[in-house]
């Protein structure tokens, strides 16, 4: 009998115990698409007291959190935030991508299907997506009973924030005016969320994106998420990464200013608002860790800029590179366009067609750099390959090798003026966009609250690639695999 004793007793030290680690119950990572630093002060004085700025007066902000590469879009930055590791590493080097002269899309998986859905906007998964996340290190630090869910209207900003082993990931599917999934995460969708699409009430086919309502909805199933699958319930930590992507698309449409973009914000501050009532009266005040942050920033409309005399413009790339695209095939002796495509700054060239007309891929970089630099518009041409002796500022280029994924970047990366983006150049155009390096592009707020959180505010620098390890650090798991960034949290605030 002693000897049964013994082994039970030494069985029971054999396994882990979560409740010796102080945890919080429930981790809420909300991603706010193409929300600049600037708007938590911009719009202070309009926000009600329980939204951000319960956020800005309760939690403890990083003023100085900078993106760390190059382009500055939504899915390398909701990807970059889960796994604090940059593009060249995680695998996500765009939102489309070439690998072996194949367009790719980050999340694109044609050997899953929609689950709730007809369309193809469930044929998604994480399986391009390299590296874990916070999602995943959270599963293997409880042995897999953590819970972790993503949510969004975009899948990219629902799925790569997930991770690999999440549980699930909903997005919007617009041809069914619903949330849906991929056979990824499960075969059929579950009762509850079946019944809180009903809820939703909207007719197939409606964009809900570039309107406030699409706000509104990723809340409702955000909350719908969290109260079914009984997040933060019990003694082990789950995970639920929302990301409202209304802001990135009315943003796009409509600029950094005007009615439009107020209206966006000021319903995110009411939505945000409820959902932390839900959350202190269904997971408790100071239970939760809860952190905002966003994918990227955006530059201002470059016609707002001009009519204040800044300088700005569009650079219209579709139609002001076809002069130099044509006089490239003269140059280089190339019955064709030896640019296959070009996306978010990144150029890929066609290797297999000026392979075929006896160049070497070399020399036709040199060409498009050549030409590519008489525009006055551009400051940088670089070749991937050579970023690191090229002559450009030390931080450009830092940008631009942690953005470099050697399979999936394309061959070169150019640098435009500061206020020039690649949109329309017409005096009318009133929306915006966003992908360099530029502060107004790469400056997003990261501000933590809740759980063990004092509050404050640091001005020391800090990157999008600190968010992942800042959170394992307070939760005392192992930070994601190809992880660069550093815990900040307790630096800061000792």
């Amino acid at each position: 009998m002693k000897k049964i004793i013994s082994f039970l007793f030494a069985a029971a030290l054999a396994l882990p115990s979560f409740s010796a680690i102080q945890r919080p119950k429930l981790i809420v990572g909300l991603v706010v698409d193409q929300m600049r630093w600037d708007y938590l002060y911009y719009y202070y004085d309009q926000f009600q007291d329980g939204g951000l700025r319960r956020l800005i007066d309760e939690g403890f902000s990083f003023e100085n959190t900078m993106i760390n590469y190059v382009p500055t879009v939504t899915s390398i930055g909701h990807t970059c935030i889960y796994t604090g590791a940059v593009p060249a590493l995680n695998g996500i080097a765009g939102n489309n991508f070439y690998e072996n002269g194949v367009k790719m899309y980050c999340c694109g998986d044609s050997t899953v299907k929609s689950v709730g859905s007809n369309s193809r906007e469930g044929k998604m998964s994480p399986r391009n997506l390299i590296s874990t996340g916070i999602g995943d290190m959270l599963k293997i630090a409880t042995d897999f009973q953590g819970k972790v869910f993503g949510v969004a209207l975009k899948d990219r900003a629902a799925i790569l924030p997930a991770g690999h082993a999440a549980d699930a990931a909903y997005w919007w599917d617009q041809s069914a005016g619903h949330f849906i999934t991929s056979s990824y995460y499960m075969n059929e969708l579950p009762n509850w969320v079946k019944k809180t699409n009903k809820q939703l009430c909207v007719k197939p086919g409606t964009d809900v994106k570039t309107s406030p309502i699409g706000i509104v909805k990723t809340f409702q199933m955000a909350e719908a998420t969290l109260l079914n699958e009984h997040l933060g319930e019990d003694g082990v930590t789950d995970l639920l990464a929302i990301s409202v992507s209304s802001t990135d698309a009315i943003g796009h449409t409509y600029g950094t200013r005007g009615k439009e973009n107020y209206d966006t914000y000021m319903e995110l501050d009411r939505q945000l608002a409820h959902f932390l009532k839900v959350l202190d009266d269904k997971v408790g005040r100071g239970n939760y860790l809860f952190f905002l942050t966003a994918d990227h920033g955006a530059s201002h409309n470059p016609n707002f800029l001009k009519d204040h005399k800044i300088p700005a413009g569009g650079l219209e790339t579709w139609t002001s590179w076809k002069p130099m695209r044509d006089r490239l095939s003269n140059i280089l002796g190339i019955a064709g366009d030896v640019i296959m495509a070009e996306d978010a700054g990144r150029i890929y060239l066609n290797h297999q067609l000026i392979e075929k007309n006896g160049k070497t891929i070399d020399e036709v970089k040199a060409a498009v750099i050549k030409e590519l630099e008489k525009d006055e518009n551009i400051l940088y041409v670089v070749d991937y390959d050579k970023a690191l002796t090229t002559s450009i500022p030390q931080p450009i280029r830092e940008r631009i090798v942690n953005g470099y994924n050697k399979k999936r970047s394309g061959d070169l990366f150019y640098v435009p003026k500061a206020g020039f983006e690649n949109v329309d150049k017409s005096a009318d155009y009133k929306g915006t966009t966003h992908g360099q390096w530029n502060p107004y592009d790469s400056h997003i707020p990261f501000v933590l609250f809740g759980w063990n959180v004092k509050h404050g505010e640091t001005s020391e620098p800090s990157y999008i690639v600190d968010i992942a390890p800042t959170i394992c650090e307070m939760l005392h798991i192992q930070m994601p695999n190809s992880c660069v960034g550093n815990a900040r949290y307790k630096t800061c605030n000792p």
